[in-house]
C-alpha cells in the first residue's frame, strides 16, 4: 500500500525517480550509435542529442514508476522507490515525467532533427503504452520491453544520418537480443517478487527455471551472431571481430551455465553481471574500430 504521508522530497528522490542508471544506458547507447555512424557533428549537436535523449529517458522512467506505484509497493526490490515509499507524491511524478518527456522531444526536434524526435516518441509509446501495461497480463512483456529498450541506438543513428541504415539496424538487434538474457537473469532472481504481484512472466510460470535459462541461451546465441555482422558486412575490421568473438564466447559460457540445473541462482547472478560487462565491451570495441581502424 502506498504511504499517504508525503514528506518533502530531497533532490536525490527526484533523481531516483528518473532511474539514472537505466536512463544513462539509453543515453550511452544513443551516443555510441551517433558516433558509430561517423556522420554526426560533434560539439553542440552531440550535446543536444545527449540532453534530449536523457530528458526523454528520465521522463519515461518517472511515468513508468507513476503507473506501477501500486505493484512497486508490494515488491521487496521496489518498495523503497520514491512513490511507494511516500517520498514523492504520485501527481508530482506525473508532472515531472511529462515535463521531461515533452522537453526532450522538443529539444530533439528543434536542435537535432525530426527523425530522432520521432524515434524518441516511438520509444515512449512502446515503453509506456505497450511494455508497462503488458507486464500485468502478458508472458511476452520482457520481449516487448526489449523492443523499447533497443530503440535508443536508433535515436542516435537518425540524429547523425537522418535515417536508419544497415549498421544502425544491427545495433538495434544487438540491444534487442542482449536485453533478454539480461532481464531473464533479473526475472529469475526476483521471481518471488513478481509472483507476489501476479505478473505472468516466464520466470513465474516456469518454476524449474529450465525454460527461462533456455530462452536466455537462445537469445544470447542470436546476440553473438548479430554482433559479428559488422565485420562480415564490411563495417568493422578483423580486430573488432576478434573482440566480438571472445566477448561472445564468454557470454555464451555464462548463459550455458544458467541452463545447468545446479546452482541456478548463482548462475543467474553471474549471467546478470556478465551482461553488464559484455555490452560496453562490444559497443566500445565497435566504436574504437570505426574511428581508429576502419576509417
Amino acid at each position: 500500500m502506498i504511504s499517504t504521508t508525503l514528506p518533502r522530497a530531497a533532490v536525490a528522490d527526484y533523481v531516483e525517480l528518473t532511474k539514472p542508471r537505466l536512463s544513462s544506458l539509453s543515453v550511452l547507447t544513443a551516443l555510441i550509435s551517433y558516433l558509430a555512424a561517423r556522420t554526426g557533428q560533434l560539439g553542440w549537436h552531440f550535446v543536444f542529442v545527449a540532453i534530449g535523449t536523457g530528458l526523454c529517458a528520465g521522463g519515461v522512467a518517472a511515468l513508468n514508476q507513476y503507473m506501477e506505484a501500486d505493484t512497486d509497493a508490494l515488491m521487496h526490490r521496489t518498495a523503497d522507490r520514491p512513490i511507494p515509499s511516500g517520498r514523492v507524491a504520485p501527481g508530482t511524478a506525473f508532472v515531472i515525467g511529462w515535463t521531461l518527456c515533452l522537453s526532450g522531444l522538443a529539444l530533439l526536434y528543434t536542435f537535432v532533427n525530426g527523425a530522432s524526435a520521432f524515434v524518441a516518441l516511438l520509444t515512449m509509446v512502446c515503453y509506456l503504452a505497450l511494455y508497462t501495461p503488458a507486464k500485468r497480463w502478458s508472458r511476452w512483456s520482457t520481449e516487448i520491453g526489449a523492443v523499447a529498450g533497443a530503440l535508443p541506438p536508433l535515436i542516435g543513428w537518425t540524429a547523425a544520418e537522418g535515417h536508419v541504415s544497415t549498421l544502425g539496424w544491427i545495433l538495434f538487434g544487438v540491444l534487442l537480443f542482449w536485453q533478454i538474457p539480461h532481464f531473464m537473469a533479473i526475472a529469475w532472481l526476483y521471481r518471488r517478487d513478481y509472483a507476489t504481484v501476479h505478473f505472468p512472466m516466464l520466470s513465474v510460470r516456469d518454476e524449474s527455471g529450465r525454460w527461462v535459462a533456455a530462452w536466455s541461451l537462445v537469445n544470447t546465441v542470436a546476440l553473438v551472431v548479430v554482433s559479428l555482422l559488422p565485420a562480415f558486412l564490411g563495417f568493422a575490421s578483423k580486430a573488432y571481430l576478434v573482440v566480438a568473438c571472445a566477448a561472445g564466447a564468454w557470454f555464451i559460457w555464462r548463459a550455458v551455465a544458467f541452463v545447468m540445473p545446479d546452482r541456478r541462482e548463482v548462475s543467474a547472478r553471474r549471467l546478470f553481471f556478465a551482461s553488464l560487462s559484455y555490452l560496453p565491451i562490444l559497443l566500445l570495441a565497435l566504436l574504437a574500430d570505426r574511428w581508429l581502424i576502419s576509417r
